[in-house]
């Protein structure tokens, strides 16, 4: 059958023979999952991976328990592992209940231990998303509709070119069983309007729709890495350490400092504002004067801010655990995380950072700035107040407020991105103990 000879061909591009990858089908018992769990199963005669299958019971239907009887009973049949997990829709988020049972699926086979996540979407289903992209006015993003292999814990797609009708095909061919969820019939979810009001119409008059749909949504695909890819290359120049230099961003044309704007916000894993919004966020950030204080809401589900400081555009994210005081001992971990989510990286090196010998058997101590600390990291020069040597980094101040400090005793051993106490330095024939605070421009 050509969905089996596809799917092999498709999944041997992506699997390697030696590794032996674990492949997690999310199975709703539908037809299209139906369909695909079979097709994984013949193509595990002739690659090597590992099949499992899990399905998400969502409970917003009184059938839901009869579906999940049928996903198990169906994995079991064909031997495939099974995971049931129930999930918790949250209907009052805004997105409606679609978008919100979509979103508990993905979080559920996200979070499972598997090397690639493999979905049923087929060729008409990639139509529809283009359709409904284009109505609500999405950019080249959302346009590009579902990539056959996402980049996020490699979904999988196998089924993409494939229409509904030659799966309805093949699954009367294998005399495959499959459940209906009668919500798939009720038009007042827009994908369903779509699927069973609007493409019907299209196809008496454009017989190829769902074809030629899907293919302007690869086109459109195509154009949106190119774009990304030019933006990997103006952030080059642009972006050092995750903050953006705003007088390089300033000299690119307009459409190119919004490509590159979006991208370093997704980059940080942010969803891409409006086009309002994002043209008003660039051009505050544009616009601002050299000493003024920029802070634009960017996300208010997690309270993060655009920020502008020393000619450079930051993200400031508050965390509600920002404000807990610091007090941490480094028991050897290559890792400390602190309260606000950033992290105090520890690695050994020859010559560098705080000599190992210094330490004497002591744990080096962890805290928050309390005010008028001192601070000498340089010999040739006088001790100074950290306040001072902070003002003269130019660290942003709302850095400075979260600032780790690391003490061996009651020393001042370690100010990250400022440097050791010059006593303390590790000499050329040291083994140095280098502390960095990872922030990157996220905090």
């Amino acid at each position: 059958m050509r969905i089996q000879a596809q799917v092999a061909e498709f999944l041997s591009k992506v699997v390697s023979a030696n590794t032996s990858p674990t492949l997690l089908l999310a199975l709703s018992g539908g037809l299209d999952s139906c369909v695909l769990l079979h097709a994984l199963v013949e193509a595990q005669k002739t690659l090597n991976f590992s099949l499992r299958a899990m399905h998400v019971h969502h409970g917003l239907s009184s059938n839901a328990n009869h579906w999940a009887d049928f996903c198990a009973k169906t994995c079991a049949a064909y031997q495939v592992p099974f995971e049931l997990v129930k999930v918790k829709v949250q209907k009052n988020t805004g997105l409606g209940v679609e978008a919100a049972a979509r979103e508990a699926r993905y979080q559920a086979l996200f979070a499972a231990n598997a090397d690639f996540i493999a979905l049923a979407h087929h060729q008409d289903d990639q139509a529809e998303t283009l359709l409904l992209q284009l109505l609500r006015g999405a950019g080249l993003k959302g346009l590009s509709a579902m990539a056959a292999q996402g980049a996020h814990r490699s979904m999988l797609r196998p089924l993409l070119d494939v229409s509904r009708l030659e799966i309805e095909a093949y699954s009367k061919a294998a005399k495959l069983a499959w459940i209906e969820d009668e919500s798939n019939l009720d038009t007042q979810y827009d994908r369903n309007y779509c699927r069973h009001e609007v493409m019907p119409v299209l196809k008496v008059r454009f017989s190829a729709t769902s074809a030629t749909l899907a293919r302007s949504a690869a086109h459109i695909a195509e154009a949106a890495n190119l774009l990304d890819e030019l933006a990997q290359i103006d952030a080059q120049a642009c972006v050092i350490e995750g903050r953006m230099n705003v007088e390089l961003l300033t000299a690119l044309s307009l459409p190119r400092a919004k490509n590159l704007f979006r991208w370093w916000l997704a980059s940080l894993r942010f969803s891409a504002p409006s086009k309002d919004r994002l043209d008003d966020m660039l051009a505050q950030l544009i616009n601002a004067s050299a000493d003024a204080s920029l802070k634009v809401v960017l996300d208010k589900t997690s309270d993060s801010f655009l920020r502008r400081y020393q000619g450079f555009a930051y993200i400031e994210v508050n965390h509600p655990e920002q404000a807990s005081e610091i007090a941490m001992i480094w028991q050897g971990e290559d890792a400390l995380t602190m309260p606000d989510g950033t992290q105090l990286v520890f690695k050994r090196k020859q010559g560098e950072g705080l000599a190992i010998d210094r330490l004497g058997g002591h744990k080096l101590r962890v805290a928050s700035r309390k005010g008028g600390e001192r601070f000498k990291p340089d010999l040739a020069r006088p001790t100074r107040t950290l306040k001072h040597l902070l003002q003269e980094s130019n660290m942003p101040p709302w850095l400075r407020e979260r600032l780790p400090l690391i003490y061996l005793d009651d020393t001042l051993a370690v100010v990250p991105k400022i440097g050791v106490d010059c006593m303390m330095q590790a000499a050329e024939d040291d083994m140095g103990l280098v502390i960095t605070w990872a922030t990157d421009s996220k905090v």
